[in-house]
């Protein structure tokens, strides 16, 4: 039963994979979208650790580890642009609220 915890976590996270994936694809509004993307990272970042924490020997292996720790980085990096652009394409399209002087 020693694996029963990390098949857990690669299904909850294969879940939220799909999750995200339904909601990139959808017609949604941008912010939902993005939502989303942030919904299927946090999905592969929770597959990654599980397989790190199920390696042979009873330690864990430290690149998926690594790869998760620079993953996140480069979504919250990506994220940030993506609202920035979001943002921006409301303001030229006029659908956002007016800025005061």
């Amino acid at each position: 039963m020693s694996g029963t915890p990390h098949l857990l976590f690669l299904f909850t996270g294969a879940l939220l994979f799909a999750l995200g994936l339904r909601g990139v694809f959808s017609t949604a509004p941008p912010l939902r979208r993005i939502i989303a993307l942030n919904v299927m990272s946090s999905g592969v970042f929770l597959v990654f650790i599980a397989l790190a924490a199920a390696a042979e020997g009873g330690r864990p292996d430290p690149v998926p580890q690594a790869m998760v720790l620079t993953g996140i980085v480069v979504a919250v990096c990506a994220n940030g642009l993506a609202l920035a652009l979001t943002g921006a394409r409301r303001s030229l399209d006029g659908t956002g609220e007016e800025e005061g002087p």
